[in-house]
């Protein structure tokens, strides 16, 4: 595996600045990221496994409503694994800490909480104001 230090300066333009992360915070970060992936799987598995199928009775609506829950549920799950992957590829490639839009450092205090978060907190405000 590649692993890059905050010292690494491929992938970077001219006068951007590297993120204020330590070797530690890195490594704490990607063993994170390693957790938030194995717990994803898993409920992936458990919600995708043995789904029966809904019948037309009164039990069988609320099974389905279940059912269709746990569609939801894999499916948000599916979309946190695909972040987490991918935070983990831009740590590898070394961009890992900048923001996908404008490649500003993102705040060590968001990566702390969302350690695969792609924007920086003014991007991310911009692009939800869009929705």
């Amino acid at each position: 595996m590649n692993h890059r230090t905050i010292g690494d300066v491929n992938h970077r333009t001219v006068g951007e600045r590297a993120p204020a992360l330590s070797a530690e915070d890195l490594a704490a970060l990607r063993e994170n990221l390693h957790e938030q992936l194995r717990f994803r799987r898993e409920q992936i598995e458990q919600l995708t496994s043995a789904t029966p199928a809904p019948g037309d009775g009164p039990g069988e609506r609320r099974a389905a409503a279940r059912i269709e829950v746990g569609i939801q549920l894999a499916a948000s799950a599916r979309m946190v694994l695909a972040d987490v992957e991918a935070a983990l590829r831009r740590m590898d490639e070394g961009r890992y800490g900048f923001c996908c839009l404008c490649r500003r450092p993102v705040a060590r205090e968001l990566l702390a909480i969302v350690p695969q978060a792609r924007h920086c907190a003014r991007c991310r405000q911009v692009r939800e104001a869009g929705r």
